[in-house]
């Protein structure tokens, strides 16, 4: 393996770690975390919020559903860090994670944010 899948590795286990700690802190629902999500208006949706974020890390982990996990994932952190800025809490709860995620993106697949020289596969 050469470095770079290496470091690829390396940033999507530690992106996806991110999240799925966040997921077990919503599914085993402490006082502080059930608190601060109705006190933003989702206490009624903690579950549902975990699953997703479950569901949109595993279509990021594998590689074949990684692009349509990261757009997920970005979308789902950007209305999390939208969240906490409407309500004065602490945007690198969302930062973090969306930033690690990003990271690993373009580790494993560098054209996602680049223009590709590669030929298109949809030919008109």
């Amino acid at each position: 393996m050469n470095k770079r899948k290496i470091s690829a590795l390396i940033v999507t286990a530690l992106a996806s770690l991110m999240v799925i700690f966040s997921v077990v802190a919503k599914l085993i629902g402490p006082k502080e975390v059930v608190d601060k999500l109705t006190s933003v208006g989702v206490g009624n949706y903690i579950t549902l919020l975990g699953l997703m974020e479950v569901g949109f890390t595993v279509l990021f982990i594998f590689p074949k559903t990684m692009k349509i996990g990261l757009l997920l994932l970005s979308c789902y952190f950007g209305g999390a860090m939208a969240t906490e800025l409407s309500h004065n809490g602490p945007a690198q709860n969302a930062i973090f994670p969306i930033a690690f995620i990003w990271i690993a993106a373009f580790l494993r697949d560098q054209y996602i944010f680049l223009p590709s020289p590669r030929p298109q596969s949809i030919k008109p």
